[in-house]
C-alpha cells in the first residue's frame, strides 16, 4: 500500500490512556462535549480500529450514552448496522464490517444512502468495507496495554477539517 493510499493527517493526533471503563466514559463524555459545541460536528464518520476485545464497542456504547441514546444499544456484529437516535434527534449508525465480505451487501444495505446522508456514523473494522466507505474525519486507534488489566492507549487521528475541529476542541485550542 502506498503513502496515497491513505488519508492526510491534520495537525497533531490527541492521545489518551483508559485505566478502566470509567475514563473510557470520561473520554466518550468529551467527545460528546465537544460536538455538542458545534452542529456541524454533528455529522462526522468516526472510524474505530484495534484487536478483537480491544474496547471499540464499548466505547461506542458509551458515547452513545453520552450522545443521549436511549434504550438497549447492542452491537451490530451480526447485523452489519445498528441505526439509533441520539438527543435533539441526531441519527447515528454504528457500524460494524467485522463480519463484511460482499461489496454487493453495500449496495442493497443502502449504506451509501446513510453515510451520504446526516448525523454521526461510527465504524468498527472499517478496512473490511475499504473502498466503500468515505474519508474518516477521525480515527480512533485502541491498543490493549496488557492482557492483565483493562488499560487502553488510545490515539485520535484527524483526517479531515471536520475532524480537526472536534480534536482542537477536546483539546482546549478552539
Amino acid at each position: 500500500m502506498s503513502a496515497d493510499d491513505h488519508p492526510p493527517i491534520l495537525g497533531t493526533p490527541l492521545h489518551a490512556h483508559w485505566r478502566d471503563e470509567e475514563d473510557t466514559a470520561a473520554f466518550a463524555h468529551r467527545i460528546a462535549d465537544a460536538m455538542a459545541q458545534r452542529s456541524a460536528l454533528r455529522d462526522l464518520f468516526i472510524a474505530l480500529h484495534g484487536d478483537l476485545g480491544a474496547g471499540k464497542t464499548t466505547f461506542v456504547r458509551h458515547l452513545l450514552r453520552a450522545l443521549g441514546v436511549q434504550g438497549r444499544i447492542k452491537s451490530p456484529t451480526y447485523a452489519v448496522v445498528e441505526p439509533h437516535t441520539a438527543a435533539g434527534g441526531l441519527p447515528v449508525h454504528h457500524f460494524d464490517f467485522y463480519r463484511f465480505g460482499d461489496p454487493r451487501e453495500w449496495d442493497d444495505a443502502g449504506f451509501r444512502d446513510i453515510f451520504a446522508g446526516p448525523g454521526l456514523k461510527l465504524a468498527e473494522w472499517p478496512g473490511n468495507a475499504a473502498g466503500r466507505i468515505p474519508i474518516e474525519d477521525i480515527a480512533i486507534k485502541i491498543e490493549a496495554m496488557s492482557d492483565n488489566d483493562d488499560t487502553r492507549s488510545v490515539t485520535l487521528t484527524a483526517h479531515t477539517a471536520q475532524g480537526r475541529a472536534l480534536l482542537d476542541l477536546m483539546d482546549g485550542r478552539a
